[in-house]
């Protein structure tokens, strides 16, 4: 983006237009990539609509967070190799954690970069 007023003035959506997308790779492969990340406890959490489900199986694992509930995961499959419980999502997340509730973030190896 090139002038200040235009960040002063614009959207939110042109706003982040201006800024490089959030990418999710593993394996070298890109598995899921968005400029509209939400960053909680330092975890960019990925709209769901954003990963590229060619990559993702359902995995029986799930946690719970005191604040945020119980998260679900999916294992990644990349090229025939397997990183089991590398992403994981809120598909109910409490009132606290609405704002990630259904977006997917990652460990286990997962770069995430612009």
């Amino acid at each position: 983006c090139a002038a200040s007023a235009f960040i002063l003035f614009a959207t939110h959506r042109q706003a982040a237009a201006c800024t490089p997308p959030m990418k999710a790779i593993w394996n070298n492969t890109v598995v899921a990539e968005s400029d509209d990340t939400v960053v909680v406890e330092n975890n960019h959490y990925f709209p769901a609509d954003s990963i590229k489900r060619e990559y993702f199986e359902d995995s029986i694992a799930h946690t719970s967070c005191p604040w945020k509930g119980r998260a679900s995961y999916y294992s990644l499959r990349v090229d025939g190799e397997l990183n089991k419980d590398a992403a994981w999502y809120y598909p109910e997340a409490s009132p606290a954690a609405a704002n990630i509730q259904g977006r997917v973030a990652f460990w286990k190896g997962v770069k995430i970069e612009k």
